[in-house]
């Protein structure tokens, strides 16, 4: 491997049998014996197997010192790449080379013991990348400082909320000593302060200490934020090979742009139990469909659905969120913050969210949709929806805010005195 090469991928690939009639094969023993012995009530299913490739032939290198974000839809494959360069799922094919110790932080929990307290999983963590227990004294204080949760350091980590065990988690992998960090997008669990303050130490240690940093984020602009180079993945192979953060920005928005443009009813790649289901999204203006917005009008957004046959549900949620093509996120309509949440919903409707004085200035935009039952996420499904704005007049002044300052628009007024 070259000197300034930190990680080395070649042909890599991962197969799932997905078994209809009797239950996934699993990575473990122990999964793998109860699958086993589930099976045999069912002979018939061996034959019902389909495979699946959740990577196929991925290769890439990354260099010593690089932030890295790997972009990339729902079941692109990352969480799977994730867990096989941190080891935890074996690959079906292909070859991996490391540079260095490296330390991970997939999923909340990931590396700990419940019944252990914090302070015995600090240390844990340590000698499983090697370390005495002299270096990671060293690092001891460090790492509570930055956690935040130092009453609580000899409390088992099962007791611990999902935000401490991310803080805890994160300091412990970013203060020991690894030269490759892997980071999921576990940090949503954590309050926005503590996710700012994750990334700065992120680039941190990066610039400062040399190490590379491999992140996974929906949030197109912490990538932006964070990394240096991207890469992205769709349909389990390499679309874009590592290049620059936005450059590969710029190419997932482009697969967005074509997958947002097909029907939300076909969409295979939603998430979420299924007891409804969005079957379309559209537009309106004075009563009238459109398929182009214009800055400053009213309008509504109607989300058609359909629920399953006999299903009924209550305090159902409606969201939309909606995103730049340059991946920021400029605002959440969310039925539920509004006061409003429906009740006996059933059969086949419509929701409608009427918007007066669209804020939106002139660009190209996705909206991600969500329906969701007493906080069970029921249907979600990412760019769902491709929609254009075109300038307009927002405070009817003649006036249009230069399309080079993207923005959310706010009404105001001034005065002297």
């Amino acid at each position: 491997m070259a000197s300034n090469v930190a990680i080395k991928v070649e042909g890599l690939s991962k197969q799932y049998l997905l078994n209809k009639l009797g239950v996934p094969k699993s990575d473990t023993l122990y999964g793998s014996m109860m699958a086993g012995l589930r099976n045999i009530k069912n002979i018939t299913s061996k034959s019902k197997r389909e495979e699946f490739w959740a990577l196929n032939d991925v290769s890439f290198e990354i260099n010593q010192g690089d932030r890295v974000g790997i972009i990339g839809r729902n079941g692109a494959g990352k969480s799977t790449l994730l867990k096989i360069l941190s080891r935890i799922t074996p690959p079906t094919s292909g070859k991996i080379e490391y540079y260095g110790r490296m330390a991970s932080l997939l999923e909340v929990g990931t590396g700990f013991h419940g019944d252990l307290t914090g302070r015995e999983n600090i240390y844990l963590n340590g000698s499983i990348l090697g370390m005495s227990k002299q270096e990671i004294d060293k690092k001891f204080d460090e790492i509570v400082a930055f956690s935040e949760i130092e009453k609580f350091l000899d409390t088992p980590v099962k007791r611990y909320s999902s935000g401490m065990y991310v803080r805890l988690a994160f300091a412990v992998a970013a203060h020991l000593d690894s030269d490759i960090l892997i980071v999921d997008e576990v940090l949503a669990v954590g309050d926005a302060a503590f996710q700012k303050k994750c990334l700065g130490k992120m680039n941190d240690i990066s610039s400062n200490d040399g190490r590379t940093i491999l992140f996974v984020s929906h949030q197109m602009n912490t990538l932006q934020a964070l990394c240096n180079k991207g890469m992205v993945l769709h349909k389990g192979q390499v679309s874009l090979n590592v290049s620059s953060a936005d450059i590969a920005i710029k190419h997932y928005m482009q697969l967005a742009n074509q997958v947002a443009r097909s029907a939300v009813a076909d969409r295979t790649d939603r998430v979420g139990e299924g007891g409804i289901k969005v079957t379309n999204i559209s537009f309106f203006h004075s009563l009238q469909a459109t398929e182009e917005l214009i800055t400053g009008q009213d309008f509504t957004i109607q989300v058609s659905y359909e629920c399953k046959a006999n299903y009924v549900a209550n305090n159902v949620n409606v969201a939309l969120a909606i995103y730049g093509d340059d991946g920021v996120l400029y605002t959440v309509l969310n039925s539920e913050n509004t006061g409003t949440t429906f009740q006996n919903v059933k059969g086949n409707g419509t929701f409608i969210c009427t918007l007066n004085k669209l804020p939106l200035m002139e660009g190209s935009y996705f909206i991600n949709v969500s329906i969701s039952e007493n906080s069970v996420m029921q249907d979600w499904v990412q760019e769902a929806v491709f929609v254009n704005v075109i300038a307009g007049d927002f405070y009817g002044t003649g006036k249009i805010n230069p399309s080079s300052h993207k923005s959310i628009l706010i009404e105001n007024s001034w005065s002297k005195k």
